[in-house]
This record gives C-alpha cells, structure tokens and sequence, in this order.
C-alpha cells in the first residue's frame, strides 16, 4: 500500500507542477518546479522518502525517455552531424574524464585519482530532456539543437562506461590498461546497438504478423510498443554491452521500420497520445526523485564529514562551482577547437560547428546541463570498496555532495543565461521553411489529383459499383477544388493560403458544433451512449486532421 500511495503522490505531483507553470506570477521553468515540489516533499512535515536504488532508476525511466527521443530524432540529421556528435559523445567525453578528473584530485588531493575519475565520468553526459525544459521546444536553432541532442543521446553511454571502469579499478576487479577500455568500450558500445537493432527488427517482424493474423488492434499495438525499450535495454544489459545505446538504437531503427507510417490513424492517434502523458510523467518524475533525494545527500553529507575530518562540508560549496566553471571552460574550448579544427581537417565537407559564431559556441557551453543520468550515476557508485574487510568507497559521499550541486547549478545557470543567449537568435530560416513547405504542397497536390482522377476512371467503368456519372463528376470534382486551387494560384499564393486556412476553420466550426449537438441529444436521451461515442470518435478523428493546420491554434 505505501508503494502503490507513493506513486499516486508522485503523480499527483507531477500532474500539480503542469498547473504550477501557468498560474505562478513568474516564468519558471519546469524542471526546477519539480525540483522544488521534490524537496518539499522531502521535509520533514510531510515525511516523503523514496529509497533511491540507481539500477531499478535507470530501466524505469531512462530506457523509455531515450527511445522517445531516438524514435523523433531523423537518421538523417544524425548521419549529418555524426562528426560533431563523435567529437563530443566520445572524444570530449574521454577529454572530461582525464581533464576534469586531474583537476578534481589537484583540489581534493586526499581523494584518489580513481574516484575523481569516477566524479568526472558520471559529469560527463548532458541532459537534453532538462535542456528542453529550460529553453522550451523549438526556441533553440534548430542546427544547434540536433547536435546538442546527438550529443546527450550518446555520450550517456560513454559516461556511464567511463564510470564502470573507474569503479571496477578502483575496487581492485581489474588493472587498468588503455588497450583493454578501449576494447572493452568498443564491445560495449556497438554490442548495445545491435541488440537495440536486433530486437527492434523482431519486434516490427511480429506485429506485422499480428496485424496479420488479428487485423488492426491499436490497444495491443501500443502495449508491444511502450514494452520495447525496455525489452531493448535489458537484453542489452544481460549481454554485458549498452542498455542505454540499446535504448536509442530502438528507438531510431523503430522510425526506420515504418511500422507507424503501416498502421491505422486510431494506432498513432493513440501511440502519440500515450507517448506524449509518458514523456511528462517519466520526465516529471526525474526530477521530482532528484528533489526527494537532496535533503538526504545534504545530511548524509554533513554526518559523513563528521566522521571524516579530511574535509568539510561548508568547502564543498566552494568546489561546486570552481568544478562547474572547469567544466564551462573545458567545454567552450573544444567547441572552439572542433570549429577551428574542423575547418582545416574537412575543407571540402565542412562541419556544421564551422558555421557556427562565437555567440552560438556560448549556447553550447551553457546548454551542456547535467540531470538525471548525472544522478543515477553517481548514485550507483557502491558505498563499500571491500566488501569482505568492509572498506568503504573513498570519498563517496563528497562524489554526491559535489555531482548534486553541479545537477542543481548546472540547471540554474542555464535557467539565466539561456534566454538571454537566445534572445534576436533566428530559430529556424522561415524563408527556407516557407519555400520548403510550398514544394511539398504543391507537388502532394498533383500526386492527389492523379490518384483521384484514376479512382474516378476506374469507377466509372466498374459494373459492380455501378455510380452514376455526375455523381462522380460532382465528387472528384468536391475533392479536388481546394487542391486545384492550391496548383492554379500559385501566382496569388497569399490569397490561396488564405483561402484554404478559412476554409479550415469554419470547417473546424462545424465540427465543433456537430459534437455539441451530440452531447445535447445524448443528455435529452434521444440517442444511445454506444451511438454518441461511435460519431465522437469520427469527428475527433477528422478534426485531428484539421487542428494542427489551424492558424488560431
């Protein structure tokens, strides 16, 4: 009962920081509400623990969120910034772990150069869930956003690795040798992305085989779906490689199997729906938890350093941020590099960081906050480095204390300069966009008229359909007027957008009004229950269509 109590709270919370956005007097990012709402519910009035146990946290939460982000994330744009996304999901994140590391021990001497390896690794991955929270979907340059996103889908991988090794040398499991982590890494991290392939090819095999066998079930079809990424991860995990590139694996190859574009518009209506309660809960719940657990790291931090007199707790607050400004510099630097470096090494192909400016290159910087696989990381790290002798972990609980407060300032910082970075910042090339969009649709207009037209021919001369000509006249020529009106006023395009964007709303009008009406006819029970939802259902389906094209909305 208190489990099944405790997640109700945590929902009801999650559900309560949605409201909080809107009605607070200020602008206040989501991510820090929930923070915030976390550490309340921690006090001591109301007395709410949640025993955080690293691995249940990361197949809970992180296989889903990852696989969401994959599955919206274009193969196209990642095959693009491949380069920019190895130079920094790999290759900065070793410069992290070896830089950052060194610095760390340089402050903290008493704590071996291992556990500083350990601190650096897990500071490594950046968190593009709490980025979006910040700045808000679609107020990021849309070039910078798909780099910054690659980024934080790998090198979460990397991070964690990094961390695994540090651990198991630090605990005497294995001697460390560049050969053997290099090895080990590369086994780990192309063993992930076949199983997450793999898995997903099966998982596509045998829904089409039970759309095949069944016909079209969405409710089944969605179950399989949100049991994929978990299923992805723990294969992964049971081979020893990545669950976590597993995850992204799946969800990648998953938009690559077409599986969604081959099912009924009831299955992505639903799919999407599903998938977007998910995504705020799941990443309401990262953050709450991170609430939940920062009173007890700031008390276990102050009892341990009672007992360990090697350092205090009132100097970690010092180190937070002299870390955190090592970890900006490092960051701005090998941006700077990679955009320098890039345009010598690739004259003919540049890298996109080429065309970015010193002002995009400090969006970067900031952008790079740290969140949930920061705190699951640093949570996993074992409290005893022998278990048989009971030696505990060096410095465990100042890895905490330091990793919490970076999460924390990172956020924060973020939450300041950001929107001002931001600011005159051109998100998208609305001239580019606008053209882009008018191909589109003047190219799905002819492709529409053609199919039409051989639809009408072939009806025409079909015995057992047996229309009347004019009727089908009127019907093809119904059909095709807003889409021969989009071709012949391409002159006057203005006046043709604007035409078929009325057109839309007063349709939308109707709709509404029809549902209306249902409702009335429902309550003077002049119909069914069973017959108002069959044509709610078809209206809902039909102003779906509508609704996102509708210039009010």
């Amino acid at each position: 009962m208190d489990i099944f109590l405790t997640i109700l709270v945590l929902t009801l919370t999650v559900s309560l920081s949605g409201v909080l956005t809107q009605i607070l007097p200020f602008q206040a990012p989501l991510p820090i509400i929930q923070i915030g709402l976390g550490a309340i519910l921690a006090l001591p009035y109301f007395g709410m623990h949640v025993s955080f146990e690293p691995g249940l946290f990361l197949l809970l939460f992180i296989p889903p969120l990852l696989f969401s982000d994959g599955w919206k994330t274009p193969l196209r744009e990642l095959i693009a910034n491949s380069r920019e996304i190895l130079g920094l999901a790999l290759v900065f994140v070793l410069i992290t772990v070896i830089g950052i590391g060194y610095f760390i021990h340089w402050l903290l001497p008493e704590l071996p150069l291992v556990a500083a390896f350990a601190l650096a690794a897990v500071l490594s991955p950046t968190d593009a869930v709490a980025l979006s929270g910040i700045v808000g979907k679609g107020k990021m340059p849309h070039r910078l956003m798909g780099v910054l996103e690659g980024e934080a889908l790998m090198n979460d991988a990397s991070g964690l690795v990094a961390l695994k090794f540090a651990i198991l040398v630090a605990t005497g499991m294995m001697e460390f040798s560049v050969s053997t982590a290099s090895v080990e890494f590369i086994k780990v991290a192309i063993g992930g992305l076949i199983a997450g392939i793999a898995v997903t090819w099966l998982y596509s095999k045998a829904l089409m085989l039970m759309i095949r066998w069944r016909g079209d079930d969405p409710a089944t079809q969605i179950v399989m779906l949100l049991l994929l990424p978990f299923a992805a991860y723990l294969v992964a995990e049971h081979l020893h490689t990545s669950g976590i590139l597993a995850a992204v694996a799946a969800g990648i190859t998953f938009n690559q199997t077409g599986v969604m574009r081959q099912a009924s518009i009831a299955t992505r209506l639903r799919a999407n729906g599903v998938w977007t309660m998910l995504e705020f809960v799941f990443n309401g719940m990262v953050f709450i938890m991170l609430g939940l657990q920062l009173p007890d790291i700031l008390t276990s931090s102050i009892i341990q350093a009672e007992v360990d007199k090697t350092i205090e707790t009132s100097i970690l607050f010092l180190y937070v941020p002299i870390i955190y400004l090592a970890l900006l510099i490092l960051r701005f630097s090998w941006f700077y590099l990679m955009k320098k470096g890039g345009d010598a090494l690739f004259k003919k192909k540049p890298m996109i960081l080429s065309q970015y400016s010193t002002k995009d290159i400090f969006i970067a910087t900031f952008s790079g906050v740290r969140g949930a696989i920061t705190l699951a990381g640093v949570l996993s790290i074992p409290l005893l480095m022998d278990i048989e002798n009971a030696i505990p972990f060096p410095g465990r609980y100042q890895l905490v204390f330091i990793a919490t407060g970076i999460i924390l300032l990172s956020i924060i910082v973020a939450i300041v300069t950001l929107p001002f970075l931001l600011r005159g910042v051109e998100v998208v090339d609305h001239k580019a966009l606008e053209a882009e969009q008018r191909i589109a649709k003047l190219a799905m207009a002819e492709a529409a008229i053609k199919t039409i037209q051989k639809m009408q021919e072939h009806l025409s001369h079909d015995a057992e359909e047996n229309y009347d000509d004019d009727i089908l006249h009127e019907a093809s020529f119904n059909a095709t007027t807003t889409l021969r009106r989009r071709m012949d006023n391409q002159e006057n395009e203005e006046r043709s957008m604007a035409l078929e964007a009325l057109e839309k709303r007063f349709m939308l009008a109707g709709l509404r009004a029809e549902r209306s009406k249902l409702y009335t006819l429902r309550a003077r029970k002049e119909i069914s229950n069973s017959t108002m939802n069959l044509l709610l259902h078809d209206l809902d389906l039909l102003e779906a269509v509508l609704i996102d094209k509708d210039p009010t909305h």
